[in-house]
């Protein structure tokens, strides 16, 4: 039997709570577990409570160890680590989040890198100026350098192929998954305590997302004045800042304050309630510009909770023939779709039945089972 010994570039899945350390914890611990014959490294500048590597018995954290590595943990993942691998014989490295460490082709070393989106190129001006260059200069690096590239989305590939010039055969699309935790139905009463908990309405959409231009909350707000005092309330997930100075200043000026919940500003949020908020809606509403797969929409598949979101980029690929699609820069096409889920239920359960069939396709383990396949097909190319 094949027994590999396989290195993670862990940083997001040990520091990051969110997207980013998301996949990176549910793709190692699918592997782990699936296919248990191989060892898993697991490569991380600093050890956190967030992933408990202690519970498998075949996944092992490395930390940097040599004095000056530890005074400089940055430099050590993003280019030292190399000379790690050897030590642990590693057969292929996995950069989860868009970079490889500097020098790992010279290692003779197979690394694969994961690249979720690149809207950072697409909307350079939403971003701080030298951010832009950084992640440039190690996405670039990393799509060039890497054995094989690792996209999350087809309309990730399409753009790595367009502003890099990579050769679409070196790309790879493996979807992720969502945290298994959404799948598990929750009670009613639950659900209402949540919502008593955090001082909700019981009836509402939901806006899952970071409070930036380009996920578009203004477009849910201006659809909603279009419905005369009809529309549900609206149950905001996420923060900002500039943005969301607009976004607050439209609430005031349209007498939204009644109708928009801010759930950041109302209470410390626990994420294990995150299930029961989607159950509870009565649709997620996603109008967003652009994404690289929109993790919130498979969310809400999996949750039971009817989507809305954008035509165009991803989301026909998260959504498939479950979700209803917008023009986001349209708000009256947006308050047409909150009124077609508001006033009719035989379309509200199809959608719902309709969305778990399409939810299927990325289950934890399917995303493991293709990602192992592409380390197998690296592997029997043979070495550099």
């Amino acid at each position: 039997m094949l027994r590999l010994n396989i290195g993670f570039d862990a940083k997001r899945a040990y520091q990051n709570k969110t997207g980013l350390g998301n996949y990176s914890r549910s793709l190692i611990h699918s592997l782990a577990t699936n296919y248990p014959e191989h060892q898993y490294f697991l490569y991380a500048p600093k050890i956190t409570g967030l992933f408990a590597a202690g519970t498998y018995p075949n996944i092992h954290p490395v930390l940097p160890e040599k004095g000056l590595h530890k005074l400089f943990r940055s430099a050590w993942r993003s280019r030292f680590v190399t000379g790690d691998l050897a030590k642990h014989n590693i057969d292929i490295y996995h950069g989860l989040s868009h970079e490889i460490p500097f020098g790992i082709h010279r290692t003779g070393v197979k690394s694969l890198v994961t690249m979720h989106d690149l809207i950072f190129e697409r909307y350079p001006e939403q971003y701080n100026p030298i951010d832009v260059y950084t992640y440039r200069k190690k996405a670039k690096y990393a799509c060039d350098k890497a054995d094989r590239i690792i996209a999350i989305s087809i309309q990730t590939k399409e753009d790595i192929v367009y502003y890099y010039k990579t050769p679409p055969e070196k790309i790879s699309v493996a979807y992720q998954s969502c945290d298994p935790a959404f799948e598990i139905e929750h009670p009613r009463e639950h659900i209402k305590a949540m919502l008593e908990k955090y001082r909700l309405p019981q009836e509402y959409f939901l806006y899952v997302g970071s409070i930036i231009e380009r996920k578009n909350l203004l477009g849910i707000l201006k659809a909603m004045t279009m419905l005369n005092g009809a529309s549900l309330p609206l149950v905001v997930l996420g923060d900002g800042s500039g943005y969301k100075t607009r976004v607050k200043a439209y609430v005031k000026e349209q007498g939204l304050e009644q109708k928009v919940f801010f759930l950041n500003e109302m209470a410390s949020f626990a994420y294990h309630d995150l299930p029961a908020l989607y159950q509870g809606a009565a649709a997620l509403i996603y109008p967003s510009l652009f994404e690289g797969f929109g993790i919130p929409i498979l969310e809400a598949l999996w949750s039971k909770t009817p989507v809305i979101t954008s035509q165009g980029s991803c989301f026909h690929e998260t959504g498939g023939e479950a979700a209803l699609y917008i023009d986001p820069l349209r708000p009256e096409s947006i308050a047409h779709a909150m009124e077609r889920v508001m006033e009719d239920t035989n379309l509200v359960k199809g959608m719902i039945l309709k969305g778990l069939d399409h939810a299927q396709q990325f289950t934890a383990a399917k995303t493991a089972e293709v990602v192992m396949e592409i380390y197998k097909n690296e592997l029997r190319t043979g070495h550099r």
